[in-house]
């Protein structure tokens, strides 16, 4: 594919970066909960990840929230 071709529209679509914050949300799910079982974890590190899941969490129900048809008043 060439560099200066235009992207098509669905790969910049609001659902389809949904999908990627969901599936990066998942991927911290997983880190975090091998973070929490080993024995030397990194309790700052560990906070951090948790706070990156929060933040994700918030943007993907502000995403979701807008994506969702309104409902006839």
């Amino acid at each position: 594919m060439d560099a200066d071709l235009p992207m098509p529209d669905s790969l910049h679509s609001p659902q389809r970066r949904l999908i990627e914050l969901r599936m990066e949300h998942a991927d911290l799910d997983s880190l975090i909960d091998q973070a929490s079982e080993t024995p030397q974890r990194d309790d700052l590190a560990l906070r951090r990840l948790k706070k990156r899941r929060l933040l994700l969490r918030d943007q993907i129900s502000r995403l979701a929230a807008s994506l969702e048809p309104k409902e006839p008043a």
